[in-house]
């Protein structure tokens, strides 16, 4: 039996539940949400409710061996950084505001709340429901761009080195990434001294966090 951790239960958990569970009967869904209201509107023999932060919780049970395939993160955070920060330790991966001089380097740039900057290689509003097709936009039905996970590994920027954890499709409009994919992110991390750029992306779209390991 497949198990799937999905982080976060608003919107886009919700969808993804739906989608996979609709198509993988013999799954499970192991859901987490700090909030127990909506933990509660999920029901069905496959899945699992844990009133924890998604942070948190990776930090609790997440271990090489876990038995589990997929994570999706559909939680507001950058969840591969907290998870990392967290593991590394807040004193030795201090995150930093990345100037805006680097807009000009990746595509459509937005810069959060959360200092993290978030590209993407559309300037539309996505479908939800895009299967993210290997060579052809499904909007515009044109040729993709540069994946955006193999841009972000080859941006150069000042003395940073940039780290990618790729998502991947389990479904449209659904990515996530596997156990083993977040343990090697760490040990790249853990590996790398100095100004970092944390990524996460698909094809195309990505988050940034800059920080520095001490």
């Amino acid at each position: 039996m497949e198990t799937i951790w999905i982080m976060g239960v608003g919107r886009f958990g919700s969808l993804a539940l739906k989608q996979l569970s609709k198509h993988h009967k013999d799954w499970q869904f192991v859901l987490v949400d700090p909030v127990k209201e909506k933990l509660l509107k999920a029901k069905g023999e496959n899945i699992v409710i844990e009133h924890s932060h998604g942070v948190r919780f990776l930090m609790d049970y997440l271990e090489p061996d876990t038995s589990v395939s997929w994570i999706i993160p559909t939680l507001p955070v950058h969840l591969a950084w907290e998870w990392g920060r967290m593991k590394i330790g807040s004193d030795r991966l201090v995150q930093v505001k990345l100037p805006s001089t680097i807009d000009s380097l990746v595509p459509n740039p937005m810069h959060g709340s959360d200092q993290s900057l978030y590209v993407s290689n559309a300037d539309f509003k996505c479908p939800t429901n895009c299967s993210e097709p290997e060579e052809l936009c499904t909007v515009t039905k044109q040729p993709r761009k540069q994946d955006m996970f193999a841009r972000l590994e080859a941006l150069q920027y000042k003395e940073y080195t940039p780290i990618v954890l790729r998502s991947r499709q389990l479904a449209p409009g659904i990515g996530g990434y596997s156990p083993d994919q977040l343990f090697s992110f760490l040990k790249k991390v853990k590996q790398h001294k100095g100004p970092l750029l944390l990524c996460t992306a698909c094809r195309c779209h990505g988050v940034i966090t800059a920080v520095n390991h001490v």
